[in-house]
């Protein structure tokens, strides 16, 4: 990275780091320290969860690739419960398939490591404002991604996951479900857990919005 000469970046603005590479975390923390509040850094999802949790800052500068389901991971379990915080990937990848998941997941923008610094304190100014900050290549992924028809979402369950996901949206309690498909409690939390992610939703009351929109909710 190199030195700005100016930033857009308020010294106000409140920035978190998620890598796993502590060198790298170090290095952004030095070069990103004189412009904006640096406040924390993380190195594992479930770190980052934590301590995103309880400081708020107001940007997050999220790695893509970790352990335990990387940013994407991140970025399930807080957008719903904290959305006043801004999340920007930060990552050596820039192809498609690394690019449209993150933003998908409710990154709003999207950039590679080889930034410099003035660039990079220019994308944290904008995401921080409530834009989208993608270099014009990385823009150009999102908006066909977008572009596109939405699949069709069911097609990524199971069927013991679609059995699971009706009884759910009919408000069922997990000993319900279990006792109906002759399976464990736990089993069934299992089934549960992959149906919220591969649906990007994060609570009951979101799968029961989710199967009636889609016309799941017919009677037994």
């Amino acid at each position: 990275m190199t030195e700005p000469e100016t930033t857009e970046a308020p010294r106000s603005l409140r920035v978190f780091l998620v890598d796993d590479h502590a060198m790298f975390r170090a290095g952004v923390r030095a070069e990103l320290g004189a412009f904006v509040e640096v406040v924390g850094e993380a190195g594992t999802v479930a770190e980052a969860i934590a301590s995103i949790t309880a400081l708020h800052p107001d940007v997050v500068l999220l790695d893509v690739h970790m352990p335990d389901g990387g940013g994407a991971e991140v970025l399930r379990q807080l957008r719903p419960e904290l959305p006043e915080v801004v999340f920007l990937a930060l990552s050596v990848s820039d192809a498609a398939e690394d690019v449209v998941p993150m933003i998908r997941a409710g990154a709003l923008g999207y950039v590679t490591k080889t930034i410099d610094t003035a660039e990079l304190l220019t994308a944290i100014a904008t995401v921080a404002r409530g834009e989208a900050s993608f270099s014009p290549r990385l823009a150009a992924f999102v908006l066909e991604a977008f572009n596109e028809p939405p699949p069709d979402e069911l097609e990524a369950l199971t069927p013991r996951e679609r059995e699971v996901l009706h009884h759910l949206a009919r408000g069922y309690s997990y000993k319900r479900i279990a006792l109906r498909l002759g399976i464990s409690a736990r089993t069934v939390e299992t089934h549960v857990g992959a149906v919220l992610r591969k649906l990007q939703l994060s609570s009951r009351h979101e799968v029961s919005h989710w199967a009636a929109t889609h016309g799941l909710m017919e009677t037994d």
